[in-house]
């Protein structure tokens, strides 16, 4: 059992990396702000249940994913559409010119070179969002499967597919963006 005396040195350095996580859920600053301040409100009350030992900073995404779920996404009247369906494998590798890089870097390694944050933040946040959640905690913040299955309260196997069907889009995505801004050339395929 955690003494909510020790809440602050503990809880408190999990602070920017939680913001940056609530900045890619809410999209929005202020709701960010709020998100994770209710976060912390609510990691707050519970922490004397929190188990020593155990991950920390998981516990705190799975309440701030928890209380955006519940709280930001209650707000939607439709839930998010996707056709993610059609997305081919390597999609990105094959519409920028299949086996035609130099031995040792992948298609995306050199695609990914020629754009900016910018460009790949848009191609994030234009995922649904549970493919979005899935690859921002596995690519961006590093946690495990089975840390996601956690936070997200899903089975592993459903953290797997989200994650392999989120790369898949983000990787269309990057592609469409590049070929949009002239980035990269088309080649057929």
């Amino acid at each position: 059992m955690a003494d909510q005396e020790d809440f602050a040195d503990q809880a408190m350095q999990y602070m920017p990396s939680l913001y940056t996580a609530a900045m890619r859920m809410t999209r929005n600053p202020s709701d960010a702000e709020d998100l994770v301040q209710e976060t912390y409100l609510k990691a707050y009350r519970a922490f004397g249940g929190f188990e020593e030992g155990t991950n920390l900073k998981a516990w705190l995404y799975k309440i701030l994913t928890n209380t955006f779920i519940n709280t930001y996404r209650a707000r939607q009247r439709r839930p998010e559409e996707a056709d993610v369906e059609d997305v081919e494998e390597l999609y990105l590798y094959h519409r920028l010119g299949g086996g035609s890089w130099p031995l040792g870097r992948s298609a995306e390694e050199l695609a990914l070179e020629r754009f900016t944050d910018e460009d790949v933040k848009a191609a994030l946040e234009s995922l649904p969002e549970s493919f979005r959640m899935a690859v921002l905690l596995a690519d961006v913040e590093g946690f495990s499967y089975k840390e996601i299955a956690e936070i997200m309260d899903v089975p592993i196997g459903t953290v797997m597919s989200r994650l392999h069907r989120g790369r898949r889009a983000l990787q269309k995505a990057l592609a469409e963006f590049g070929l949009e801004r002239g980035l990269v050339e088309a080649h057929p395929g």
